[in-house]
């Protein structure tokens, strides 16, 4: 019979409990998530703050400049004056001797606070001290938030700044700003910063601040493609690069254009209006037109070449550490050929 898969608390359920100011002697906040992590690591330090006395009291270490001995020696030691010692250890996946971990996970002391942050996935969590540290219940995940969960976050917390954000705009930003939360939040704070007492963002808004802001959208490079303008197709991918946009996150979008264009006949075909046509393809109601005008210039055979060139360039990126400008001026060429 197959084991079952343990269960890790989640790094949400961490700090709900840390704001009802339940410490744990040992928080280890790992996974692929590194917004929620580092904002977990703040509620954490905000809630052991008002014990922290001395700095020599509060330390960060680094998991390439250190060993968990040191953080074990380090967290062991009486504090300097203050009631706790908050002792954080960031890029932890990078230390080496982990399991000298395990005797202070069976016996943390009393008076410490240690945070250790991994970054990335663990690939054997009933290895040590991974099994200990969830025996005791003190790791966590910081899963990526995904679809729906992550159309969610992006409604609250536009509502926590008293905004109002529409799913189907909400999806927009997501989809022009890709699904890294660090930078949809950054995207959202200039949001606030443009709409000033203004109450909804709309469309024209976040449309509005790209422009201003002169930077292009996802949205600008597939209607450079759609038209078959090469120059102009490469300047905006080069400018998505230079402006934080991952090579993962154009390849996934361009697949998903593609994807999309091979469904617009059937769409004419059942003379759908564009909003509910919209839906079916997967893009917003306003770039459906942007569809239909492709469609006429991209047979499927086109498509297919298209998505070819996407597997090839998903390949380079993930196996090879060729430049990402040189795989993106390969892929357009390939796609509008």
């Amino acid at each position: 019979m197959a084991k079952s898969k343990p269960h890790i608390s989640s790094v949400t359920e961490a700090i709900k409990k840390i704001r009802q100011g339940k410490l744990l002697p040992i928080y280890y906040f790992f996974g692929e998530d590194s917004y929620s992590m580092n904002h977990a690591l703040t509620v954490l330090q905000n809630a052991v703050k008002p014990f922290l006395v001395s700095e020599f009291d509060n330390e960060t270490f680094y998991g390439e400049d250190t060993s968990a001995s040191q953080i074990v020696q380090f967290a062991s030691s009486f504090p300097f004056g203050s009631e706790k010692k908050l002792i954080v250890c960031k890029e932890f996946e990078k230390v080496k001797d982990k399991q000298a971990l395990i005797p202070y996970i069976e016996s943390p002391a009393e008076f410490s606070v240690v945070a250790l942050l991994h970054q990335g996935k663990i690939s054997n969590l009933t290895a040590e001290p991974y099994a200990l540290l969830q025996k005791n219940n003190f790791i966590f995940e910081a899963k990526e938030l995904k679809g729906e969960s992550l159309i969610k976050w992006l409604i609250d917390y536009a509502e926590s700044n008293n905004k109002l954000l529409s799913a189907e705009n909400a999806q927009l930003l997501a989809e022009i700003s890709g699904e890294n939360r660090s930078m949809l939040e950054s995207q959202l704070e200039k949001i606030f910063t443009f709409i000033g007492s203004k109450n909804e963002i709309t469309y024209d808004i976040i449309k509005e601040l790209s422009t201003a802001l002169k930077e292009y959208t996802i949205f600008d490079l597939q209607n450079s493609l759609a038209v078959q303008n090469k120059a102009e197709a490469l300047k905006i991918a080069f400018n998505l690069l230079d402006n934080g946009s991952e090579m993962t996150y154009i390849v996934h979008m361009l697949t998903r254009f593609f994807t999309g264009l091979l469904r617009v006949n059937e769409m004419n075909e059942k003379k759908l209006p564009d909003a509910a046509a919209a839906k079916f393809v997967g893009t917003h109601p306003y770039y459906y037109r942007q569809y239909r005008e492709a469609r006429k210039i991209f047979s499927d055979e086109k498509i297919y070449r298209a998505a070819q060139a996407l597997l090839k360039a998903d390949f380079s990126v993930k196996t090879t550490s060729a430049d990402h400008k040189t795989i993106l001026t390969i892929l357009i060429t390939e796609i509008l050929n």
